[in-house]
């Protein structure tokens, strides 16, 4: 299995219809929501925003996709298909419709929003999968910067803190590199 490095986009226009295409890494269905419902209210007049996606959230793989208001299978489908075929998790792709005025048919939708998100995966970096794990850590002050610098180091990031008397951090890093981390606190 394979995720993508990063967040990318793109154009693609088909009968005076512009579809945007979004692929964007996420590791939760809540991450997920949280990234169509921004892309929405940025694209609030689109006619359409039709995605697919795949997580591992928990051990358990999350795959879904829905047509946005388009023919059933026209629009999700040829999405998640590209992610199938390239064997990709933890990823989001999400295609926005401006309708140009002249219909497609339910070929013309297919080819169109399959094309859209196999020229935005064609802009991705792919890499490894790895299984993630989110540890919880409470840190003086003092240690804040430190944590920051190994974090970069171990692929990790930080998904919450609360400043407090200490800091309470809710961390996100590969698994193998929990006890690399641990080792420098």
């Amino acid at each position: 299995m394979n995720c993508i490095q990063g967040a990318q986009s793109t154009d693609y226009l088909v009968k005076k219809s512009r579809f945007i295409g979004f692929a964007i890494p996420c590791t939760s269905e809540t991450e997920v929501m949280t990234i169509l419902h921004a892309i929405h209210v940025e694209h609030s007049n689109a006619n359409h925003l039709a995605f697919a996606f795949k997580v591992l959230d928990s051990g358990q793989m999350i795959t879904r996709f829905n047509d946005a208001g388009e023919p059933k299978g026209t629009a999700g489908k040829p999405i998640l298909a590209h992610l199938e075929g390239k064997d990709l998790v933890n990823i989001v792709i999400a295609v926005i419709r401006y309708f140009g005025g002249i219909k497609l048919g339910a070929g013309g939708l297919v080819r169109a929003y399959g094309t859209t998100a196999k020229n935005v995966l064609e802009c991705c970096t792919f890499i490894p999968y790895q299984a993630m794990v989110t540890v919880d850590l409470q840190v003086d002050y003092k240690k804040l910067n430190e944590i920051q610098r190994q974090l970069q180091v171990l692929d990790g990031r930080i998904i919450s803190q609360d400043f407090g008397a200490q800091i309470e951090l809710t961390i996100q890093l590969p698994e193998n590199n929990v006890d690399l981390l641990k080792s420098h606190l």
